[in-house]
């Protein structure tokens, strides 16, 4: 890992860890599709777990809706990916509001498995009031979710670098790289770009991670996180 990654991390863990509340603190890691969020999460949650707090992982990808529900508006509507694809009554339900004020802290990770489109029996699961949820996916500062976020991360990468990203890591699921670039060029891109007209994702997340180049990421965190 180079020095300006690392150095990175060590910022927003300790904005994080900054952040009291006498529930979970839950953070979200949001940004396009292959920005670098999940190893972003993953990078982080051994730092958090050094400081002594106790860190649950957990994704948006646990809480899609079934694929018939996804595709109502058709498998290349934008609109049908930025509306329609994850179950956020669930998401509030069995993990969000548990760890949030007067919660109960008993949570499942996820509830649906997009892979084979079925509901998953995920257990129930206790965390102490220390916790630190390091929730990563797309569309997470969205008004039905804003004000569920004790702090917040974009992962800001423009889509041309996106695009590229995708095409080395998600060939599987689309079967060859054109019909994957298509899916990005009609579906995602343009419902991320729904999303940023909406949402204004960049205005309203505590920290904003430019991670274009990984190894020389730049963070600005807000004052007022």
């Amino acid at each position: 890992m180079t020095p300006e990654r690392s150095g990175c991390l060590e910022s927003l863990v300790e904005a994080i860890l900054q952040v009291d509340r006498p529930h979970p603190v839950r953070v979200a890691i949001d940004g396009p599709d292959a920005a670098g969020k999940t190893i972003l999460a993953d990078e982080l949650a051994p730092l958090i777990e050094r400081s002594g707090r106790p860190v649950v992982r957990a994704s948006v990808d646990g809480f899609h809706r079934p694929r018939q529900e996804r595709i109502a508006l058709g498998p290349e509507s934008p609109e049908g990916y930025f509306r329609d694809s994850f179950d956020y009554p669930a998401l509030r339900a069995t993990l969000l509001d548990p760890l949030g004020p007067g919660g109960t802290r008993e949570f499942r990770r996820l509830v649906f498995d997009f892979r084979t489109d079925r509901p998953v029996a995920a257990p129930t699961e206790t965390t102490p009031a220390n916790a630190v949820l390091l929730f990563d996916g797309v569309f997470l500062l969205r008004s039905e979710l804003i004000d569920l976020w004790d702090f917040s991360v974009f992962v800001a990468v423009p889509f041309a670098e996106t695009r590229r990203r995708a095409a080395a890591r998600d060939l599987a699921p689309f079967g060859n790289r054109d019909e994957l670039l298509h899916r990005y060029a009609v579906r995602y891109v343009p419902g991320q770009q729904l999303y940023f007209r909406l949402a204004q994702p960049l205005t309203k997340a505590s920290a904003v991670l430019d991670n274009q180049d990984p190894d020389r990421p730049r963070l600005r965190i807000r004052a007022d996180h």
